[in-house]
């Protein structure tokens, strides 16, 4: 049985497809990725529901800019404050790079606040999403302690005394306040040392545990689906536990359902 010639346009994309299809066929990748980005949600969203992509992109612009930095940036007492000047003078758009990266911190933190601020009011937090509740509030502790690390990388006047404060007022703190202080310092004041921890810290210990949660946070979104404002009337996610409702209420992810022989 004679096949029918393909086209140019048809072999130009089979060539072009071909590197998808082999990574598609031999892990199912490509499906998993289409499966986020193309999931169904609530017709009603609004913007308050791009705060938390905004967060993630936030991040990796910080993690992108960070790794740049890094390649230049010499955490010792003698280069530490000459290799930042470097890289704002002298480094081809090192201005930048630092710029966003510095700047970029409170642009993370800020939407960090708003996000969990849109999930709270959108009650968002409640069953059967407790656990992402849980992980973004741990997100932005790490956030914020990201944050606290890198301040004293460029271990100039500012940074230094900065630093000094909020060592001294987390070693205020009950039972474990010494203990902490004295690890951060790498001492009993902040030395060499210190800015070697700081820097060890903020730029593997905190990322790490960041992608980490953030693989989970995606993954139960993914799971649970996205939520409906309060004033909606259509179902709060598209999840596996989602039900039609019964009783003429709001059905979807807001509350606990009975299980069966309990009541």
């Amino acid at each position: 049985m004679a096949t029918r010639k393909l086209t140019r346009s048809q072999q130009l994309q089979q060539v072009i497809l071909y590197p998808i299809d082999w990574i598609e066929e031999r892990s199912g990748l490509i499906g998993g990725i289409k499966y986020f980005l193309f999931r169904k949600v609530p017709g009603d969203v609004n913007w308050f529901q791009t705060l938390g992509s905004a967060t993630l992109t936030a991040f990796l612009v910080q993690a992108l800019t960070g790794v740049v930095l890094a390649m230049y940036y010499k955490p010792d007492p003698q280069n530490a404050y000459s290799s930042i000047q470097h890289i704002t003078n002298d480094v081809w758009a090192g201005w930048l790079v630092r710029g966003m990266h510095r700047w970029g911190a409170s642009v993370f933190i800020i939407l960090l606040f708003m996000h969990m601020g849109r999930v709270f009011l959108f009650g968002a937090y409640k069953y059967p999403r407790e656990l992402n509740w849980i992980i973004g509030v741990l997100l932005l502790l790490l956030g914020m302690l990201e944050g606290f690390t890198g301040y004293l990388l460029p271990w100039d006047q500012t940074s230094y005394w900065a630093t000094v404060v909020g060592i001294n007022l987390n070693g205020t703190a009950p039972f474990l306040g010494p203990f902490l202080a004295q690890f951060l310092q790498g001492g009993t004041y902040i030395n060499p040392d210190t800015l070697a921890r700081f820097y060890s810290i903020h730029m593997l210990l905190i990322p790490g545990a960041i992608f980490a949660l953030i693989g989970l946070h995606l993954y139960l979104v993914i799971r649970l689906g996205v939520t409906s404002p309060p004033w909606s009337k259509e179902a709060a996610g598209t999840g596996p536990l989602g039900a039609p409702s019964t009783d003429g209420k709001r059905a979807g992810l807001v509350r606990p359902r009975t299980r069966r022989g309990i009541r």
